[in-house]
């Protein structure tokens, strides 16, 4: 991958390159790199506004496009030059209101002249040649490794509309598009709004789109390709799916239309605003950075995450239907109403996730979507909150290079968290009339916080002032706690206390429910149940006294709030002997969480955490918390395997889950249940008995009733025997890829490959990583990053640990913010032990200039290392 940034400034006009001159240099209107100032784009906000653009496009299908941008503006004034968005591009011809001019450019933005513009309406033409991406920005060109057809898609948030023609690439400058793209005969092509006609051109054909409505330029979308097309027009809307041929096996549309349709149907009634985009196409595309992408009416959804050779399990149904939800409130929140700059992200994001849940749960067969949500993002929000890492959830976004900065658990899942909250707190009838409000106030244009919360704050009735400031501008999760008092078998006193963290020391509003449990025989009961809001320190709940003295309370039931739960001791107790009794999937689930959170804060040692696991386990009957517990038991296993792999301790619990897992594939309750075991056993295996029985199964051997061994087990088998280094996995890997040679199977096997704990394998793949002019596509290298050192490998991760940490400032500076969000979060190395942590802590201390993202995920990541080394001391069993 070729850096983002260059510190040569040149000018491309034609073939040629010239270099940019001292008083060309003096007259730019903005900083001379590849990133937009919201200084710089406020400026030009002020001065352009009622922009349109005509696109025109020539694909071939070779490593190069053509195209020419019509950009039309009224301009406030001509007093200074004015920039236009165009990255590495060779221009071919620039034309200013009719008149022919010298390009200054300097690969990432043109400088118009101020003497070349005029007040009012002005005309740019600008036609040139460029590179197809392939980092999953611009407009990414993917070979099909299996039929050898090219397909390609644009993908343009936060700002890479630029990499794929020329205009002003900032979220508050909204135009309408007209596209017309030249394309070989047997494409397809794809945008915002459905084709007007489809013309024969010489050894082509071309495509003509009318024009579209308003739309930030992140919002608006061009994908072409021999692209396979599914219809339904069973709904209000036409609704399409389109995927690459080889791949359209492995594709259940039924399933697509059917969560698309009930959405739509959903969020019409729910915003009362009907869907404005007249046709909805969904797109699986390759090498895609994210899981999906809201381009308005022709979304985009990555395969690796939505392709599957087997048949769906519960679980991935409900991750596509909840994706596909999450798209889809975006059409109004986000397309409909965009923010003014990328500030405003966190709003976007945390909105269709809670508005993605809320239609989840509520238009389709996933009624515990927001059990889903907690244990799947919420958890993840508290972790983050509480480290080093957090940051409030509005945050300054300085330029475009810092926009993805903070997308995260906190824009995600802290911020649907604070608005169910808000939710709960105003009503959800009021909370409904507000964001509708909003939606038709808006609508087409841009908006600012400061918007959304007064119109939610207008149909309460209530300033929010209070509320935005200690929630949305003071970083820190909360912790709260049951304090009480019982005499005589009846409560005599309880009360609320809420804590927070020294760093953080914020203290909020929320309202919550109080659950009281007693022990009825084989379950707990809830004998008592009362909605508090609370705040400050201390909260009085009279409401209490006098109820039976509970075996077990739960001060968030059911989820309103967003705070961590610290259970007084004698719940903490039942929770431990009696966590099966609970019949609440959704208590279930925050009872475990809390025994996580007890291992994770070194209050709860990791061996009582696991037995606990080993006794109850196999008990539970929820296919979606099960799939929690085994989560946070492989995280433990993994734990044991960075602390001390050849311990005494770590053998034998690694055996007994071992046997755990493979008792639950063999007497699973059904086909879903079983898989989830079988995805258990193959991540914990490591035993050499547990390693043949793979292998059996790869072969046919051993395989339990009801259990299918499909393409996608066959790569995680074939995975983990090559990262243990199992006899005869190399011969395995070779044979499955012979046997595989769809993408999807070439990134298995390289993921494979790279897990081998060969000192050669790392050290090569690290220099693969490091050079950022590499011919692999950015998804190959990810994949090899998030693969490479396993926590099976601590000692071979620890081999090149300085060298990581050491290179860190310098693939920083130089490769951009894509590919440092993958590095960072994979291999800034961290090893379990003082040492360790201490050089993460000298790194942190040296390492100054790091951009705001690395610099969080270094801290994150000594963050995380000192908790494991807690979680070491906290632990009652020897493991020296």
């Amino acid at each position: 991958m070729k850096s983002l940034l260059s510190h040569a400034v040149a000018l491309t006009f034609g073939s040629t390159l010239l270099a940019t001159s001292p008083a060309m240099a003096a007259m730019a209107p903005r900083a001379d790199n590849a990133w937009l100032s919201q200084v710089d784009a406020e400026a030009r906000s002020q001065r352009v506004s009622n922009v349109a653009y005509q696109l025109d496009f020539t694909l071939t299908g070779k490593e190069t496009f053509a195209a020419t941008t019509t950009l039309q503006f009224d301009l406030k004034d001509a007093d200074a030059p004015l920039t236009v968005d165009l990255d590495k591009a060779t221009i071919k011809a620039l034309t200013v209101n009719g008149k022919t001019v010298a390009p200054q450019y300097n690969n990432w933005f043109i400088t118009l002249a101020a003497a070349d513009l005029k007040a009012g309406r002005n005309t740019i033409v600008v036609s040139y040649e460029r590179l197809h991406s392939t980092n999953g920005e611009g407009l990414h060109r993917m070979v099909d490794p299996v039929d050898g057809r090219v397909y390609t898609y644009s993908h343009f948030e936060p700002a890479a509309a630029h990499q794929m023609f020329a205009l002003f690439d900032q979220p508050d400058l909204k135009a309408t598009y007209q596209v017309n793209v030249t394309v070989p005969a047997d494409w397809v092509v794809v945008s915002t709004t459905r084709e007007s006609s489809v013309q024969d051109t010489q050894g082509g054909k071309r495509w003509t789109f009318p024009v579209t409505k308003k739309l930030s330029p992140y919002n608006f979308s061009m994908h072409a390709g021999p692209y396979k097309m599914w219809g339904d027009g069973s709904g209000k809307y036409p609704m399409r799916l389109f995927a690459r041929q080889s791949v359209a096996a492995q594709i259940d549309p039924a399933e697509w239309f059917k969560y698309t349709k009930q959405g739509l149907a959903f969020f019409d009634g729910y915003f009362g605003i009907p869907y404005q985009f007249g046709k909805y196409d969904q797109l699986l595309v390759p090498d895609f950075l994210y899981g999906a992408m809201e381009n308005a009416g022709a979304i985009t959804f990555a395969e690796a995450r939505f392709l599957h050779k087997d048949k769906m399990t519960t679980d991935q149904r409900h991750t596509l239907a909840s994706v596909i939800m999450h798209e889809m409130a975006h059409q109004w929140f986000g397309d409909l109403v965009t923010m003014k700059w990328w500030n405003g992200l966190w709003l976007n994001e945390s909105f269709a996730s809670f508005m993605g849940t809320l239609g989840t749960a509520e238009s389709t067969e996933f009624k515990n979507a927001w059990q889903y949500f907690y244990s799947q993002g919420k958890t993840a929000a508290y972790r983050l909150d509480e480290s080093p890492g957090t940051h409030p959830i509005e945050v300054p976004v300085p330029t475009t290079a810092n926009a993805f900065d903070n997308i995260d658990a906190i824009t995600y899942s802290k911020g649907a968290s604070t608005l169910k909250q808000l939710r709960h707190l105003l009503g959800e009838e009021t909370f409904r009339k507000g964001v509708h409000n909003y939606l038709v106030k808006y609508q087409f244009q841009n908006a600012k916080l400061d918007d959304f919360i007064g119109s939610l704050g207008e149909a309460a009735g209530r300033d929010l002032t209070q509320w935005t400031q200690q929630w949305l501008y003071q970083p820190g999760v909360n912790t709260i706690t049951a304090d009480y008092a019982c005499k005589a078998g009846k409560v005599t006193a309880f009360s609320l206390r809420q804590t927070a963290a020294q760093a953080h020391p914020v203290l909020r509003e929320q309202r919550v429910q109080v659950a009281l449990f007693g022990a009825r025989g084989k379950t707990l009961a809830l004998d008592r149940n009362v909605a508090v809001t609370y705040n400050g320190a201390s909260t009085e709940v009279p409401a209490l006294k006098g109820a039976a003295c509970p075996d077990l309370v739960y001060p968030n039931y059911q989820d309103w709030g967003f705070v961590k739960v610290q259970l007084d001791d004698r719940s903490a107790a039942t929770a431990r002997e009696d966590i099966s009794k609970v019949s609440d999937p959704l208590l279930r689930t925050m009872l475990w969480q809390s025994m996580w959170d007890g291992v994770r804060d070194g209050a709860l040692p990791l061996n009582v955490f696991l037995q606990t696991a080993l006794n109850n386990a196999s008990r539970e009957t929820d296919y979606a918390l099960l799939g929690n517990v085994l989560d946070k038991v492989r995280g433990g296993h993994a734990y044991l395997e960075r602390m001390a792999p050849q311990a005494a301790y770590t053998r034998r619990t690694a055996q007994a889950l071992e046997a755990l897992a493979w008792q639950g594939v063999q007497k699973g309750a059904d086909a879903n249940f079983r898989r989830r075991w079988l995805a258990t056993y193959i991540e914990l295996a490591s035993s050499r008995e547990a390693l043949e029985r793979l292998a059996g199964l790869l072969a046919g051997r051993g395989v339990p009733q009801g259990v299918t061994i499909g393409q996608d087990v066959r790569w995680n088998i074939v995975e983990k025997l090559n990262e243990r280094d199992a006899q005869g996995s190399a011969a395995l890997l070779a044979a499955e890829e012979a046997r595989d040679k769809s993408d999807t199977g070439s990134a298995a096997a390289l993921a494979a490959s790279v897990a081998r704990p060969d000192p050669q394998v790392k050290s090569a793949w690290l220099e693969k990583i490091g050079d950022l002019k590499t011919d692999l596509p950015f998804s190959r290298i990810r994949t090899a990053m998030e693969n490479l050192y396993p926590a099976s490998q601590a000692a071979l991760a620890e081999q090149t640990a300085e060298r990581r940490l050491a290179q860190l400032p310098e693939l920083d500076k130089a490769a951009g913010p894509v590919f440092m969000r993958s590095y960072a979060a994979t291999l800034i190395p961290a090893a379990c032990t003082p040492q360790s942590v201490q050089r993460l802590a000298d790194a942190a201390a040296k390492q100054t200039t790091l951009s705001a993202g690395a610099r969080r995920a270094l801290l994150a990541r000594h963050d995380e290392d000192s908790r494991c080394v807690a979680i070491r001391k906290a632990m009652t069993v020897p493991l020296d």
